[in-house]
């Protein structure tokens, strides 16, 4: 049985730095995720890509935190109130001189099977 629609929102990152993809994966883990959950996503996770082969044997894994919404009109509240606060910590903690390119993906989930 297919569940509701939903709005996805995630966010995709490449890094040049192992350890700063690891610290990065600990800040998501230790409290980002949940932070996004409580302040209105109906739930969050995280994926670890293993490296592209083609971008070479020094490639490091993408990472992709999910986040759904109930619908687009939520997540234009928490984009436009709490997220404030959440990217500004982010981009403190990891800003682009730190070797991390973010991009932001938005989407409809139309249909999920359990």
């Amino acid at each position: 049985m297919a569940s509701e629609p939903r709005f996805l929102y995630a966010v995709r990152s490449r890094f040049t730095s192992r350890e700063v993809r690891a610290e990065f994966i600990a800040w998501l883990a230790d409290g980002h995720l949940a932070d996004v959950v409580k302040a209105g996503a109906l739930d969050a996770e995280l994926v670890e890509f293993e490296p592209d082969p083609e971008r070479g044997s020094d490639a490091i894994g993408d990472v992709e935190s999910r986040y759904h919404f109930a619908s687009r009109e939520a997540f234009e509240r928490y984009a436009a109130g709490p997220a404030v606060a959440l990217r500004a910590e982010g981009m403190a903690k990891f800003p682009p001189d730190r070797g991390i390119v973010m991009t932001r993906i938005f989407a409809s989930s139309v249909v999920r099977v359990p």
